[in-house]
């Protein structure tokens, strides 16, 4: 092939936006090794998403309207009904038809967001239809959550094997296989390749943003006023009550909630969105506290942050938990229970994680996003 290879890339986050995120970082992968990038983004808009120069497709968005995803709503809460998928595909479909792409990639379909299959399964469809026919990739993070029916897990291997060339799994099967959470990950041995963790790798600054401090982060925000409440609680019984502490509100906690909590925060308390240089900030920090999402937690363990997570563990969600446990062995990272947590727990964690030893970086692959982008142009040769 010559000249920039077009990818178009579909992304759906429903509670946090940790997939949005983790996308944007592959894209800028994609756009460095000389490919023009459509990420066409379904979820509620964030703003200061970079894609290096690449096009941002907003559809109408809908998020998850409970904590098992059964329910999906719109901006304003209401349930969306048929003509708004309908509005959703003709979108995604004229998006696909302007950038002629000759690849796609969908971000964790076939092995998640079935809630909105029918949109996906169309651009699919009419791509399969087309001559010269795009390569087909799924983008997957590494551990999948464990689907309620197992005939979920049949129908997410039929899929791809109807519709995919190529699944980009981005992890290590050093710390954890594919098949330790995708039982049927040997009907597309072939197909999947391994790329090791997509990581956003930071830069520590001596005396930059966030030295000396405790940085508090809860992604996206729509489950983290019960994170923060119990870190302003824990402060003074740590043995950093006296370092600055910085909670960082994702856009999905409603400014009266972030209010409240700036003003019962006290001295030594920053309060405030979250931030386009937050890698920094765990670069620099003394200490992480944050729910367990995969983009936190990996650039965590690339910053050799010493830090203390809360996997969220809400609905059927075991992802969080199962990668905290794997990366306690080999980090200076330590965990508390959703259910645990509380102001005791959360300071008995605090004092724990800085009594360790000097955090090293993992003996895990962390170039994810630059061989994600490589794989995708040895594959279209």
């Amino acid at each position: 092939m010559t000249g920039r290879p077009e990818v178009l890339f579909w992304v759906q986050h429903l509670l946090g936006v940790g997939h949005l995120r983790r996308a944007a970082v592959l894209a800028r992968a994609f756009r460095r090794a000389g490919m023009e990038v459509t990420l066409v983004s379904g979820g509620m808009p964030e703003p200061g998403i970079d894609l290096d120069g690449g096009t941002l497709v907003q559809l109408p968005p809908v998020r998850a309207g409970d904590r098992y995803f059964k329910t999906l709503v719109d901006s304003g809460g209401t349930v969306i009904d048929e003509s708004f998928r309908q509005r959703r595909l003709a979108l995604l479909l004229d998006a696909w038809r302007a950038a002629a792409p000759d690849i796609i990639i969908t971000e964790l379909f076939p092995f998640g967001r079935r809630q909105l299959r029918s949109e996906v399964l169309a651009l699919l469809d009419a791509a399969g239809a087309r001559r010269p026919r795009p390569l087909i990739v799924s983008s997957v993070r590494d551990i999948l959550v464990e689907p309620p029916k197992p005939e979920r897990s049949e129908e997410m291997l039929d899929w791809t094997r109807r519709f995919y060339d190529r699944v980009l799994v981005h992890g290590d099967p050093d710390l954890i296989a594919f098949d330790e959470t995708f039982s049927l990950a040997a009907g597309i041995a072939d197909r999947v390749a391994y790329t090791g963790y997509v990581v956003e790798m930071p830069t520590r600054r001596p005396g930059g943003p966030g030295t000396g401090e405790v940085v508090v982060s809860a992604g996206g925000g729509a489950v983290s006023e019960e994170l923060f409440r119990a870190a302003l609680a824990a402060r003074p019984h740590t043995c950093l009550g006296g370092h600055v502490w910085r909670l960082l509100a994702g856009h999905a906690l409603a400014d009266d909630t972030l209010a409240e909590l700036a003003a019962i925060a006290g001295d030594g308390v920053v309060v405030e969105r979250a931030r386009t240089d937050f890698t920094s900030l765990l670069a620099n920090c003394t200490l992480s506290i944050s729910q367990g999402g995969y983009n936190t937690v990996m650039e965590l363990a690339a910053a050799r942050a010493r830090a203390v997570i809360v996997p969220y563990a809400g609905g059927l969600e075991t992802e969080q938990t199962l990668r905290a446990r794997l990366l306690e062995t080999r980090t200076a990272i330590r965990s508390v229970s959703e259910n645990g947590l509380g102001p005791e727990t959360l300071a008995a964690a605090v004092d724990a994680a800085m009594e360790g030893p000097e955090p090293e970086l993992p003996d895990i692959r962390m170039d994810g996003a630059g061989t994600s982008a490589r794989l995708l142009r040895e594959w279209l040769s």
